[in-house]
């Protein structure tokens, strides 16, 4: 299988990509909600303009690095509407921000009075005021405000401020009860805010597993969503997606069988990451189901199962990952497939920006 690519690698279905694509930009379509894909999943320009192609608003960058080199990797500029889903602090990252609001549309979160600040100063001298949308703190125990009334306070202080006016409101929802709990905060946030003046143009959630959910919280106005171009198996487990709907897999060689039990691949912890998801084993072997990954270093996957695995040495196999975003990070370049047939590599471009 593939056996023209060098293992471990980083696979594309392309057809699988593009379906998804189009299948959640409709559903957000016919529940009017605005679309705005989280490119930290596959950190392309080539899917962020089939995104908006489709109808995506824009793009959400996490950090200023990201923004930037997926700009200046868009050959076909089709990226002119972005969301920074991050707290920017410091000199040299403001000076990059600014910068990056004279190439796109750009907006950004805060969720404390530092940032305000930071960035109506650096912003102070500009024509165009920046849209700041208040992070707000939902359950997810992340950034974010954790009461109705800081976000107001937040709100206002902004709409004094120069160089800065504000846009709404964001937040990564909780696990469980997401729905119920983000419309609570959201209604007496909205009450709050109207009562003392101002209006909320934005309100803006997200989150891979509730995805097909969104259209429960009614006050939302646009869905920041990542994952749901690749799908994973953390997806297929929350029932988000299925096996068929998975476009990235890790192409991976078995290079040792000790036990008929036991199996080794060369894909480790620097491709498969360590992150779990709370997940039993570290992916799904498509075709085993009931064979684990059990345990990982940097260069070896463990296999291991009750019975025999049945796999030989030099046999590849695929692995669909508990997470693909991290996967997307760990490589310099992903293949291109489609139909079984290997269609060219892509650099990923915004890979490692963390900064």
């Amino acid at each position: 299988m593939y056996t023209e690519i060098d293992t471990p690698s980083v696979l594309i279905d392309t057809k699988i990509a593009k379906s998804n694509i189009n299948k959640y930009q409709t559903y957000c379509t016919e529940k009017g909600l605005n679309l705005r894909p989280h490119i930290k999943t596959h950190k392309l320009p080539y899917f962020a303009n089939l995104q908006i192609d489709a109808g995506a608003v824009g793009i959400t960058c996490q950090k200023v690095s990201e923004a930037e080199a997926m700009l200046d990797g868009d050959l076909d500029h089709s990226i002119k509407n972005i969301l920074l889903s991050y707290n920017i602090l410091g000199r040299s990252k403001l000076e990059r921000l600014k910068r990056i609001s004279e190439r796109v549309k750009l907006s950004v979160v805060a969720d404390n009075i530092e940032c305000i600040e930071g960035l109506s100063k650096a912003f102070s001298s500009l024509n165009n005021e920046l849209p700041i949308l208040i992070e707000v703190d939902t359950g997810a125990l992340r950034c974010g405000v954790v009461t109705p009334q800081e976000a107001c306070d937040l709100a206002l202080r902004v709409s004094e401020l120069p160089g800065v006016s504000f846009a709404g409101l964001m937040t990564y929802p909780p696990k469980s009860n997401a729905a119920t709990t983000m419309n609570n905060f959201f209604n007496e946030a909205k009450n709050l805010i109207e009562l003392s003046g101002l209006k909320i143009q934005t309100i803006s959630i997200g989150g891979s597993p509730q995805m097909w959910k969104a259209h429960e919280v009614p006050l939302a106005t646009e869905y920041r969503v990542g994952t749901y171009i690749y799908n994973d198996k953390s997806l297929i487990v929350s029932g988000a997606c299925t096996i068929e709907d998975c476009a990235l897999t890790i192409l991976s060689t078995v290079i040792s069988t000790p036990t008929p039990n036991r199996a080794v691949i060369d894909a480790g912890s620097k491709v498969l990451t360590s992150d779990l998801m709370g997940l039993k084993g570290h992916g799904l072997i498509v075709g085993y189901p009931d064979l684990t990954i059990s345990q990982l270093s940097e260069e070896h996957g463990c296999i291991t199962s009750s019975t025999p695995t049945n796999l030989r040495v030099g046999q590849r196999i695929q692995v669909i990952p508990n997470h693909a975003c991290v996967v997307s990070n760990m490589v310099d370049h992903v293949v291109f497939i489609k139909d079984d047939q290997v269609l060219t590599q892509q650099q990923v471009v915004a890979r490692g920006k963390v900064w």
